[in-house]
């Protein structure tokens, strides 16, 4: 389980492929947190769904298997804790 899905850009030292990669923390906010400040929360819903099923869909065909089942954990983990 995730402890917080407010996501500091400023203290990261480490790429984390699954919880924080450093690539999407360009510009000092991590992706997700500037896209769940722009939707409404229902559609913030519908974006957490929707990368859940892209990344079980494409599982082993970009990455390996296991790395994209851990990124669809880590979307629906956020979005169970977000209901």
């Amino acid at each position: 389980m995730i402890a917080s899905y407010r996501h500091d850009c400023t203290d990261r030292i480490e790429s984390d492929p699954i919880n924080h990669p450093a690539h999407y923390c360009d510009g000092g906010i991590e992706v997700i947190d500037y896209i769940k400040a722009k939707l409404t929360k229902d559609e913030f819903v519908g974006y957490l769904k929707g990368t859940v099923f892209k990344y079980l869909s494409r599982a082993g065909k970009k990455n390996s298997a296991s790395e994209d089942y851990k990124k669809a954990k880590w979307f629906l983990d956020y979005l169970a804790n977000l209901q």
